[in-house]
């Protein structure tokens, strides 16, 4: 890895700046923080607004303190410097000492930091597999961007096969709900549907674009939908769309409707202009 391309961050506890994580910081301790991660193309964050206002979302919630946009958008900025990359922030309910009752004041802990790009995705598409560990279900915090996440830790190290790229998680029913790092979305006939996110997952920004860009109905699906899908790809906002060439034994042939909404997207966010991945 070049020196440029190196993971810094940068510490804040409210609007000040400090050298690393409070002693205590309740992010750190109990997962008590939500995170954003954003696509930096050439120094631009083109979904910004979505995702301060997902970050707002939680934090209400949660009852989280925010720090100043501006000043959150102005340190990106100088971070990114320019380039392409990854932004991640993570909002902290603050340092708080030991015991899980809130503070009943806590400056909010900050982080900014930038990553690079991932690779590119598998020439054809990806290669899934089905993961045992189950989601629990937790209305209070579906849907949330939370720190949590040991549930995707467990079912991310399932696996070592570098000729799987991604495991489908389900609910506690059976029911197909995301990947460990990505939404989902599955094509019969000329309609889309992705799986509800209100007891368990992630409503993912790139998601909630894609909704709107193939008009995708939101219902619940079965694995055996799945099999008999036309087309499936999974979706999130450091990548955008990733198509889907085989789960378990079933495959599938690139779709035109997949590449179709690939181009759409690329006229939403320019980091995913197709064959710019």
């Amino acid at each position: 890895m070049a020196p440029d391309d190196l993971p810094e961050a940068r510490f804040f506890q409210g609007a000040q700046r400090v050298p690393a994580l409070p002693a205590f910081d309740r992010g750190q301790a109990y997962g008590d923080a939500l995170f954003e991660t954003l696509r930096a193309h050439r120094g631009e964050l083109p979904w910004w607004d979505a995702h301060w206002a997902r970050l707002g979302g939680g934090a209400r919630r949660l009852g989280l303190a925010l720090p100043d946009p501006r000043r959150v958008r102005s340190e990106a900025a100088d971070l990114l410097a320019g380039a392409d990359g990854v932004l991640k922030l993570i909002l902290s309910r603050g340092a708080g000492g030991r015991g899980y009752a809130p503070p009943a004041q806590a400056e909010p802990v900050w982080t900014l930091s930038r990553h690079p790009l991932p690779p590119p995705a598998r020439a054809g598409g990806l290669r899934l597999r089905w993961c045992e560990l189950r989601l629990g279900e937790q209305p209070a915090l579906a849907g949330l961007k939370h720190c949590n996440r040991l549930e995707q830790v467990l079912a991310r190290a399932e696996w070592d096969d570098p000729d799987i790229d991604e495991g489908l998680l389900r609910n506690a029913a059976g029911e197909p709900v995301c990947a460990t790092a990505a939404n989902l979305f599955v094509l019969h006939a000329q309609q889309w549907t992705t799986p509800p996110v209100d007891r368990c997952g992630v409503a993912g920004i790139c998601r909630q674009r894609l909704i709107e860009l193939s008009a995708a109905r939101v219902a619940a699906l079965t694995a055996d939908e799945l099999q008999r899908a036309d087309a499936i790809f999974l979706c999130n906002a450091v990548r955008g769309i990733l198509p889907v060439a085989r789960l378990g034994e079933r495959q599938w042939a690139p779709h035109p409707a997949v590449a179709g909404l690939r181009r759409r997207l690329g006229d939403a966010h320019p980091a995913f202009v197709p064959g710019d991945d």
